[in-house]
């Protein structure tokens, strides 16, 4: 009998030694996925449904060790709902402990230097991680949405990428890249040059739109500042293809006509003094700084040369022989 009870003995011992070992070999053994995969802890879900989902998805093959590791550590009732990245060859240790800490998986949308604001809309409701309530609403309806009621949503939205957590409402994007708009904005206002034609900071906002549109050379966008601030000074036209562009809208099939530089449109800088009522589209920090620290000189004109660059020169008859070497067919 008291063979029989140390072989017992024996076996439970064997049996609760191997136990011990899996276990341990378990929850420091390096997670089933072969890339980073994206896991969501619903809101109030419970630990078994956590660690079966995480076995269904091949991420762990033991759950009932994930399940007995987060009681024997405290995470069991600390684990945090939300998206999350697990990356190649978490251990169960380092899974629960990211379940813990919130730090959720980010997405990113990037805004474009150069976009319309109907590029800025289309950007939010190609993402699907976005809590969507912007779609189908009109632009004023959008702004109002801002708590900026009123304004011309054209220009007013920072270019840069910004991340954030899935189920975030497209609206608070949208709101931090326009508040990042108005910081970076009033900053380079405080910051302008003395001088220059520009009467407010929506001014310098329109300005810099036309220069990004006008050239993607960092180099070139003081040079063609100074020529549209000179301009501005002496009541010339501005003469700049982006704002008929603008004004056509959908008209625009690629191509600048003669009747479309004729054309009366509040964007059409060839007929109307001045600034166009509104940017024609996001600048970045560089043009922003342009328009309000432009380059000195007397060049009233440029042309494109073909190559990313324009000539800059002082007088018409300068102006018309660059035209004529490097763009016969364009006008300026």
């Amino acid at each position: 009998m008291s063979r029989l009870i140390g072989i017992l003995i024996l076996a439970l011992s064997f049996a609760i030694g191997w136990l011990w070992m899996d276990y341990q070999q378990a929850v420091e053994h390096p997670s089933e996925n072969r890339e980073a995969v994206s896991f969501e802890i619903p809101k109030g879900a419970s630990l078994r449904a956590i660690s079966a989902e995480l076995r269904d998805r091949q991420i762990i093959a033991k759950p009932h060790w994930f399940i007995l590791l987060a009681y024997l550590d405290g995470s069991a009732t600390k684990l945090k709902y939300g998206e999350y990245e697990i990356s190649p060859g978490l251990s169960m240790r380092s899974m629960l402990a990211l379940f813990v800490s919130g730090k959720l998986r980010q997405h990113s949308l990037t805004l474009v230097e150069g976009w319309r604001f109907t590029q800025v809309l289309a950007a939010l409701a190609a993402q699907p991680a976005l809590q969507h309530s912007l779609d189908g609403r009109s632009p004023a309806e959008v702004m109002a949405a801002l708590g900026a009621p009123g304004e011309d949503p054209e220009g007013r939205f920072f270019p840069d990428t910004y991340f954030f957590t899935k189920g975030t409402p497209d609206v608070d994007v949208l709101k931090r890249a326009y508040r990042k708009m108005q910081t970076v904005l009033d900053a380079e206002w405080l910051g302008r040059a003395a001088g220059g034609p520009l009467r407010s900071p929506y001014e310098a906002l329109i300005l810099a739109s036309i220069i990004e549109k006008e050239t993607a050379r960092p180099d070139e966008r003081p040079q063609i500042a100074g020529v549209f601030s000179r301009r501005l000074s002496k009541g010339m036209l501005l003469q700049t293809d982006p704002t008929v562009i603008y004004g056509l809208g959908t008209e625009f099939d690629g191509d600048i006509r003669k009747d479309d530089l004729q054309r009366d449109t509040p964007y059409n800088t060839y007929v109307r003094p001045g600034l166009p009522p509104t940017p024609i589209a996001m600048p970045g920090s560089a043009a922003l700084h342009a328009a309000l620290h432009p380059a000195e000189g007397d060049a009233l004109y440029f042309v494109a040369r073909g190559d990313g660059y324009h000539q800059f020169s002082s007088s018409l008859d300068d102006h018309n022989r660059a035209v004529e070497h490097y763009q016969k067919s364009h006008v300026r």
